[in-house]
């Protein structure tokens, strides 16, 4: 993928992945949408973040930044999220080892 500029970290995305990356691990299931029926971007929203575009990566499994960064890099779907410069802001969350990383521009 071509290079991109940083994405800005963001305390509300931050909290969106945390939080999912919590219930995630507390009952043991993995996908994107939650067990309220609740999507990423509904999530987003009601942490008070105005998006105009968002994304949403997770990964289970891994114990560190470095493992997790690798695989989702190695995933092509996961690699365009991460290099979308359409994004501008990033937030991460594990929770165990679940991992949330979202994305969002407003």
């Amino acid at each position: 993928m071509p290079p991109v500029g940083a994405v800005a970290w963001n305390d509300q995305l931050a909290k969106v992945a945390y939080d999912h990356s919590i219930d995630m691990d507390a009952h043991y299931y993995f996908r994107h949408d939650g067990l309220n029926g609740s999507n990423p971007g509904q999530r987003i929203t009601a942490a008070g973040y105005f998006w105009s575009s968002w994304g949403e990566n997770i990964a289970q499994g891994y114990s560190t930044e470095q493992l997790v960064m690798s695989a989702w890099l190695g995933s092509e779907g996961h690699c365009k999220n991460i290099m979308n410069g359409g994004f501008k802001d990033m937030g991460v969350g594990r929770g165990g080892n679940y991992w949330t990383q979202d994305f969002g521009s407003k």
